[in-house]
C-alpha cells in the first residue's frame, strides 16, 4: 500500500473519530456547523518520486554534486510532470473521502486539495492582495517533502490567520520547486543536497527553510535513517515504530519554550528529541505528529491506539480553537 493511500486512510480514520466524538462531547452536532477541513494531497512530491523523476538524476548525479561538480545533463529529469498516480498518492481514494464522510456527516465540509491548489492561495478568501481570511479552519498534510515557496509562504500564512495544520509525518518542507501551470510540471530549485537554476545542477542545502520552519513549525527533519548506527531507540513507544517502513521524523526544537508536548517519544538522542506536540503561531496553531504516520498505519490493526490518540489530539486541541474562535459552544 502506498504511503498516501495510508495517510488517507489515516485521515478518514482521524476525521470520522473526531467528528462523531465532538458531537459526543460538547453536545452539538459542530459538523453540521461551519468547520471546514482540507486534505491537501502531496503532488509535488509524487511527482518528485515519479519514474524518470528527480531520484533518478539523484542516483546518478550524487557523486559529482557532492564533490562539488557542476552537472548539464538528464536535467529534464529535474522537470518531471506531475503524475495522475504515483506511490505517493492515489486519487480515487481522495476522491472518496468526502463521499465517505458526507454518508455519515450529511452536512460536513471536507475537501481534497493537491500542493497546486495550496500554490494558487484556494485556501484563503482572497479580497484583492489581502489573504487574511482562510478557508478552511483544518489543514492535513501528509508528506509533503517537496513544496513550491508560495506554497510554503501560503500554509504559514494560512497559521498565523489562524488556522490548524496538522502534519501526519515527517520530513516536510525538505525542498522547494517551481511549479509551472502550462506544462503542469515541477522543477527542482534547491533542497536535499542539490540545487538547480534551470540551466546547472549543482550542491544545494539540505533542508530548504531549515531555520524559518523551526521557527514557525517548531520542528525539522530527522536526518538519521534506521539502517544508520546512531539512529535512535525510542523508550515511550506506544505505536511499536521503528522507521523500517522508509516513514520519516521530525524532531521539536527544545529550546523553544512555547512547544506544548503531546506525547514525548522519549528519543535516546538528546540532540534530536521526538515528539508530537502543538506550537502556536500568529492566530493558530500545528499540530505535528512528530512519527511517519504511514509507518505505524502499516502495522495497525482495526482498533488500533494510534487512531485514539489522533483522536484525543484533534478533539483536545485542534477542534477547541476553531469552536473558541467561533463560539459554537
Amino acid at each position: 500500500m502506498s504511503k498516501f493511500i495510508k495517510l488517507i486512510l489515516i485521515a478518514e480514520m482521524v476525521l470520522f473519530l473526531v467528528l462523531s466524538e465532538i458531537t459526543f462531547v460538547f453536545g452539538v452536532n459542530i459538523i453540521n456547523s461551519k468547520l471546514k477541513i482540507g486534505i491537501v494531497e502531496n503532488s509535488f512530491t509524487g511527482a518528485a518520486y515519479r519514474d524518470q523523476g528527480f531520484y533518478d538524476f539523484y542516483k546518478k548525479h550524487l557523486h559529482e554534486i557532492k564533490n562539488g561538480k557542476d552537472v548539464k545533463s538528464d536535467l529534464n529529469l529535474l522537470r518531471p510532470k506531475i503524475p495522475n498516480y504515483s506511490p505517493q498518492y492515489d486519487v480515487s481514494i481522495l476522491e472518496n473521502i468526502p463521499t465517505h464522510l458526507s454518508q455519515i456527516f450529511p452536512d460536513a465540509n471536507v475537501s481534497i486539495l493537491s500542493d497546486v491548489n495550496v500554490h494558487q492561495g484556494e485556501i484563503f478568501n482572497v479580497k484583492g492582495d489581502d489573504t487574511n481570511n482562510n478557508v478552511y479552519d483544518i489543514l492535513i498534510l501528509g508528506h509533503q517533502e517537496y513544496v513550491t515557496q508560495q506554497e510554503y509562504s501560503n500554509l504559514k500564512s494560512f497559521v498565523a490567520n489562524g488556522g490548524t495544520l496538522i502534519i501526519l509525518t515527517g520530513n516536510v518542507f525538505y525542498t522547494e520547486v517551481k511549479y509551472d501551470n502550462q506544462t503542469n510540471s515541477i522543477t527542482l530549485v534547491d533542497g536535499h543536497g542539490f540545487q538547480f537554476d534551470g540551466k546547472t545542477a549543482r550542491k544545494g542545502v539540505d533542508e530548504r527553510w531549515e531555520k524559518e520552519t523551526r521557527q514557525w513549525l517548531g520542528s525539522n527533519f530527522y536526518p538519521i535513517y534506521h539502517w544508520k548506527k546512531d539512529y535512535h531507540h525510542l523508550y515511550n513507544n506506544p505505536f511499536n515504530f521503528t522507521g523500517k517502513q522508509g516513514g520519516e521524523e521530525q524532531y521539536y526544537d527544545k529550546t523553544n519554550p512555547n512547544i506544548k508536548i503531546l506525547l514525548d517519544y522519549k528519543s535516546s538522542d538528546p540532540r534530536y528529541p521526538i515528539a508530537t506536540y502543538e506550537l502556536k503561531y500568529g492566530k493558530g496553531k500545528s499540530i505535528v505528529i512528530g512519527l511517519a504516520g504511514e509507518d505505524i498505519l502499516a502495522q495497525c490493526l482495526e482498533e488500533c491506539q494510534f487512531y485514539k490518540m489522533i483522536d484525543k489530539w484533534l478533539v483536545n486541541n485542534a477542534i477547541p480553537s476553531y469552536q473558541s474562535k467561533n463560539n459554537t459552544y
